[in-house]
């Protein structure tokens, strides 16, 4: 590899200013990320807020319904893969050699816990991308496609029952929960904090 062929580097050698500042920008965003982790009620009000202050600008501007109706298809998507358990994913179920965690079957088997297909943060940040997207998208003219948005409101509720009800059957099928609330919990006997001396 001759000098300057590696992204980042002029000719000389030396990182650019450009990727430097972009590496920057890069590094500072995953730190904002990384601190905002434990902070998930906080998260989803603010993606709640952005979704709604983008609701009420499509509404104000009475367009990008095509925009709007892509932005619903790809939450769903999300949706879907956050309920899905990573075992049961189709891209896994084509794979033989696939050891991986699986939920128990029987009774005597042991507990293996539920792990998502697409995990409650990373789930957080690509909807947020997407409203943003979709946000930056509602100031362009070229993305306001003319569409009777009645029949896209029809067509998206029609699709998101038919793909829940594939994902209740498939949450029947395999019998996962996806959710805490109403999971059955143990609790071991109580310490009494009582000590046997010898």
């Amino acid at each position: 590899m001759s000098e300057g062929d590696s992204v980042g580097e002029s000719i000389h050698g030396k990182t650019s200013v450009v990727a430097a500042f972009f590496t920057r920008i890069g590094q500072v965003y995953q730190s904002w990320l990384d601190k905002s982790t434990p902070f998930y009620a906080a998260r989803w009000a603010g993606t709640l807020l952005l979704t709604a202050f983008y609701m009420i600008r499509v509404y104000i501007l009475q367009g990008w319904y095509i925009v709007t109706y892509a932005l619903g298809i790809y939450h769903l998507n999300l949706f879907i893969a956050f309920l899905s358990h990573l075992r049961h994913s189709n891209y896994l179920l084509c794979d033989p050699d696939y050891e991986g965690p699986s939920l128990p079957t029987k009774q005597n088997e042991e507990f293996r816990p539920f792990i998502r297909r697409l995990p409650e943060f990373k789930f957080w940040h690509s909807a947020t991308k997407g409203i943003v997207i979709a946000m930056i998208c509602t100031f362009f003219d070229a993305f306001n496609v003319p569409v009777f948005w009645p029949i896209l409101v029809m067509y998206f509720i029609m699709l998101f029952c038919i793909t829940m009800k594939r994902q209740i059957k498939h949450m029947i099928k395999y019998r996962y929960l996806p959710f805490t609330h109403g999971k059955r919990t143990y609790k071991g006997k109580d310490d009494t904090g009582k000590t046997f001396a010898s």
